[in-house]
């Protein structure tokens, strides 16, 4: 396993958010962390790249403990966080924000990321180059948000919510993206409250509710699985 999350605990002040959290994903996997609103996605994914971190547990990156390391330590160990606010330069153009993001890669597997192939993955971009990011739509902005991150060349992708109050056409061409991705090789860690997203993208997932996993398994067998989805997923 690339990453393997065991038994976590984490706290926003005295409030106890993260029960006993574990997840795991190997390389090429997209793996979908799914949960209605304030499960505890966000907490999760934070706590992974030491946002917040963890009080307890452990969370081990090619088996090294990566718990209580600050957050620019872990992004430099290879993984990449793509947050659920679309954090972009508004005042820099599209090639701007690309570029500042560029990392040398280490030990990378195929070619490393350019611009050039930022933009045949996201044509729009490619479009919009020379605009500056404020004035992208959202679904352009999440692209570019994406595109960023992809720049530092990661080994493990961290997506939090990407489709999150995005049209349901940009949606799909998200999801797209996201499988060329996986062709191409990169690991991805999801979280996402849109079911119909995540079972068109990911292979496993994990449910969260209440700060606790409630299932792991496969997108098949969740998608057989209505007591899970309605309980936990509202569906």
């Amino acid at each position: 396993m690339i990453l393997e999350v065991k038994e976590i605990n984490t706290f926003y002040g005295t409030s106890h958010i993260l029960f006993d959290v574990s997840l795991a994903v190997d390389r090429g996997e997209i793996v979908c962390l799914l949960g209605r609103n304030g499960a505890g996605k966000t907490t999760t994914m934070r706590s992974i790249m030491g946002l917040t971190p963890a009080k307890s547990g452990s969370v081990q990156f090619h088996g090294e403990e990566l718990r209580g390391r600050p957050p620019h330590h872990i992004a430099q160990k290879g993984m990449g966080y793509v947050p659920d606010n679309r954090l972009i330069f508004p005042d820099l153009t599209v090639r701007q924000n690309l570029e500042l993001a560029y990392k040398v890669p280490k030990d990378l597997d195929g070619d490393p990321w350019t611009i050039d192939r930022i933009f045949q993955l996201f044509p729009i971009l490619a479009e919009r180059e020379h605009q500056d990011g404020g004035t992208l739509s959202g679904g352009e902005q999440q692209m570019l948000t994406l595109g960023r991150t992809l720049m530092g060349n990661p080994e493990l992708l961290l997506l939090d919510e990407p489709v999150e109050g995005l049209a349901p056409l940009v949606v799909k061409d998200l999801g797209k993206q996201i499988l060329k991705l996986k062709e191409m090789g990169q690991t991805i860690l999801f979280s996402e409250q849109n079911v119909k997203f995540a079972t068109m993208t990911a292979e496993r997932a994990y449910v969260i509710d209440k700060g606790k996993i409630r299932y792991q398994g496969s997108i098949e067998e969740l998608r057989a699985n209505q007591e899970i989805k309605e309980k936990y997923l509202m569906i």
